[in-house]
């Protein structure tokens, strides 16, 4: 545990100091959420414009955060030689891995809070009607998507092409799951691959604990579903997850 803690915190500060980091990953879901309430400034679908959205950055910042920046983290560490370095130290694998995911945690909570202080104060957004199943809510988007970004991880052989498969992925997802509004507008083929993406059902989760106050487990078809697609990535981490560089 020692370890565990120690590398925690070495996560934490190397994140806070990294300005890249900080914008991409913490800052730019606050930018996002800032940028689309000033033009959403009415209700969607009977609910206040600024409460829809912040669901909907929540869920983007959980794959943003949990997928897109530990996947770009990773790689780079590999690629760059860091991780066949720490092999050689008296860190143990699973402790580094596990810091990595604490810490991925850590950012993502709060960056929650942010969110909800910002839609608060200046766009007079609600606080969440269950915050247990919210703080649930956040836990298992981690999860899920952490379990993704390791697969992925594992999947991404260049250092210099993360960012653009990372990007890719995200922001096409958070456009199809609705994110940054509704899609009920879409034709039938965008209708059809969202309802097979990880994100269109843990926005569901999220709508539930924070706009309707419902219980993390409300709807259990949405929480198999994220939980397997978390599954699945973990599952290819496991089996093709290297820490020596895949491009020399």
């Amino acid at each position: 545990m020692t370890y565990l803690a120690h590398q925690l915190a070495f996560e934490q500060r190397i994140f806070w100091r990294s300005r890249e980091a900080a914008i991409f990953v913490f800052i730019f879901p606050l930018l996002l959420y800032a940028l689309l309430s000033s033009v959403y400034s009415d209700e969607i679908d009977c609910v206040p414009a600024a409460d829809v959205l912040l669901a909907g950055l929540f869920g983007y910042g959980a794959m943003n955060t949990a997928f897109g920046g530990l996947a770009i983290t990773l790689v780079i560490r590999r690629e760059a030689g860091i991780l066949k370095r720490l092999r050689s130290t008296p860190l143990p694998p699973w402790a580094y891995i596990a810091a990595v995911l604490l810490s991925t945690l850590v950012v993502f909570a709060l960056q929650a809070v942010a969110l909800l202080v910002l839609g608060n104060f200046a766009f007079g957004a609600s606080m969440p009607a269950n915050w247990l199943g919210f703080a649930g809510a956040i836990v298992l988007g981690v999860a899920c998507f952490a379990g993704l970004g390791l697969g992925a991880v594992a999947l991404i052989r260049s250092a210099e092409g993360v960012s653009a498969v990372v990007n890719v992925i995200v922001l096409p997802m958070a456009f199809l799951s609705g994110s940054f509004g509704p899609t009920r507008e879409f034709p039938p083929f965008l209708q059809a691959i969202a309802d097979v993406l990880p994100l269109t059902y843990f926005l569901d989760i999220v709508n539930g604990v924070y706009l309707g106050g419902e219980s993390l487990f409300a709807d259990p078809r949405a929480l198999g579903i994220v939980a397997a697609w978390g599954i699945a990535g973990l599952a290819v981490a496991l089996r093709r997850f290297t820490w020596m560089p895949r491009e020399r």
